[in-house]
């Protein structure tokens, strides 16, 4: 029987030093593209698929990602009084239920798995959800939606992919494919930062997964992988052929917020799809491309 998903890890302890002198003082989860910090993007993604409990694993300075969850008395009583509904709505719609987040520290910055591990016992014996903010992903179903979908297909262990050039494999973890209908991916390997001439294929995980629990067992471990950090990817490969292993070609396009540019274009992207914002975008867009 396939355990039904109800828990999701966020790993946002990372530092944010690409998008100094902005992340200096704010965590990088919080910059908002158009008006909601990343870490909201990622909290209802995954409400969407039908996640209840929530684990952030932070580290110093990161508090403000667990008080944007919460309720502002002051602030909302200020936009009753000043008659802004619409606001007001827009704050309870981000709130969670009592309870339903809890942080843990990662002391040392060791790598994702090693931050997936600070989370052992929020997970227990439960598969969970694995969401990075820094991946934004566009798309009419949301991307963990699709994933938890796939899950109650196949159980086991789903990660979303997506082909990458294969001069940048070394970028990233690579499936070792063992069939293709398309759509899911059956996987008989994973390498992670691959060589060019060695990646096995050209798909690639991006920061969404379905992983079930006894990957724990070999994070546990602390073996060191690439970058001398305590690699996810080694930890899933030696789940493969225990329990199954899917990636899934979701629909949708991914954006890097991580990166520069990749946050700009997601920007524009999420405008350009809000009624409200969209003509004034492709206006200003318009008058900047002919200058």
């Amino acid at each position: 029987m396939i355990k039904p998903l109800r828990k999701a890890v966020l790993p946002v302890a990372g530092l944010g030093t690409r998008f100094l002198p902005a992340t200096k003082a704010m965590a990088k989860e919080m910059l908002p593209v158009v008006d909601k910090p990343l870490i909201q993007y990622a909290v209802e993604e995954a409400r969407a698929a039908g996640i209840e409990q929530f684990c952030m694993v932070t580290g110093r300075g990161k508090t403000a990602l667990v008080e944007h969850f919460d309720i502002a008395f002051e602030l909302e009583a200020t936009l009753r009084e000043r008659g802004k509904t619409a606001e007001l709505q827009a704050l309870r719609d981000q709130q969670l239920p009592p309870g339903a987040i809890v942080t843990v520290r990662q002391q040392e910055p060791l790598g994702l798995g090693h931050a997936i591990w600070c989370a052992r016992a929020f997970i227990g014996d439960d598969p969970f959800a694995i969401l990075l903010p820094d991946d934004l992903v566009l798309a009419d179903t949301p991307c963990m939606k699709q994933l938890a979908d796939a899950y109650a297909e196949t159980g086991g262990c789903v990660v979303a992919v997506t082909e990458v050039p294969h001069d940048q494999t070394n970028r990233y973890g690579i499936l070792d494919i063992d069939s293709d209908d398309g759509r899911l991916v059956s996987v008989k390997g994973l390498v992670e930062k691959p060589k060019p001439e060695l990646a096995p294929s050209n798909l690639s995980i991006i920061g969404r997964y379905v992983l079930v629990p006894e990957v724990l067992r070999y994070l546990s471990c602390m073996e060191r992988g690439a970058g001398n950090e305590v690699q996810l990817t080694d930890a899933m490969a030696r789940l493969i052929g225990q329990v199954p292993f899917h990636g899934l070609r979701y629909e949708g396009t991914r954006f890097d917020c991580g990166d520069k540019a990749g946050f700009l274009e997601a920007q524009i992207a999420f405008a350009l799809k809000r009624p409200d914002l969209g003509p004034a975008v492709r206006a200003f867009l318009r008058k900047y491309a002919t200058a």
